[in-house]
């Protein structure tokens, strides 16, 4: 198996496999991302840090962009605790998800982590759809449960960019409990199961 369809199989999220090893890997090349940066940290380096042989980062990880892709997805499964936040009460699922949002940003690594190129904001963008984005439809569930979770990423991607990445001063200067507040209402349509129409059926056709 070559190094990228090694890196298009590998699971997402907290580190598999053989846990102990992979998170050791993760746990080294995390601090090494934030104290070097992402070019100037090397597999080389990770491996030393880590107490590994290098090939033994390549058969996991691919590459060192598959590597920093399963730090910033470590980052995200910690902060996020997708089960958590599905796992409370159903009315108040909105707020615990611009909780999660804020919460992950608000932390000055993880922040850190994502000025680091187009590395960071391709691992974070697969993040929202293959692990938030899927877990979504399979909570909600119904023939709308693509349309609705598309909905709710689409609201906190647009949060993430505004307010971190791009941020717009009005919204940047939103306390947390502020950006929950106004965001709720929009999420909260968003969640809600959708009476079937034909333009409905036509657009959850054309999204999944």
């Amino acid at each position: 198996m070559n190094n990228s369809a090694r890196t298009s199989a590998r699971t997402r999220g907290r580190p598999r496999g053989n846990p102990p090893t992979r998170e050791s890997i993760v746990s080294a090349a995390r601090a090494l991302f934030l104290e070097r940066g992402y070019r100037r940290t090397t597999l080389r380096a990770v491996a030393e840090a880590a107490g590994v042989d290098p090939a033994l980062i390549a058969y996991h990880f691919g590459s060192k962009r598959g590597l920093f892709a399963d730090v910033m997805q470590f980052q995200c499964a910690n902060a996020l605790a997708v089960d958590e936040v599905l796992g409370g009460e159903p009315a108040t699922l909105p707020d615990r998800l611009i909780d999660a949002v804020t919460d992950l940003w608000e932390d000055a690594d993880f922040r850190q982590l994502t000025t680091q190129g187009d590395e960071a904001a391709e691992a974070l963008r697969e993040y929202l759809e293959h692990e938030l984005l899927a877990r979504l439809v399979e909570f909600l569930g119904g023939p709308d449960a693509t349309a609705r979770a598309t909905a709710v990423v689409t609201i906190l991607g647009g949060l993430i960019y505004t307010r971190y990445l791009n941020p717009l001063p009005t919204l940047a200067t939103l306390t947390p409990a502020e950006t929950r507040h106004v965001l709720t209402p929009a999420l909260r349509t968003a969640l809600a199961p959708r009476p079937r129409t034909v333009a409905t059926t036509r657009a959850a056709s054309r999204i999944s």
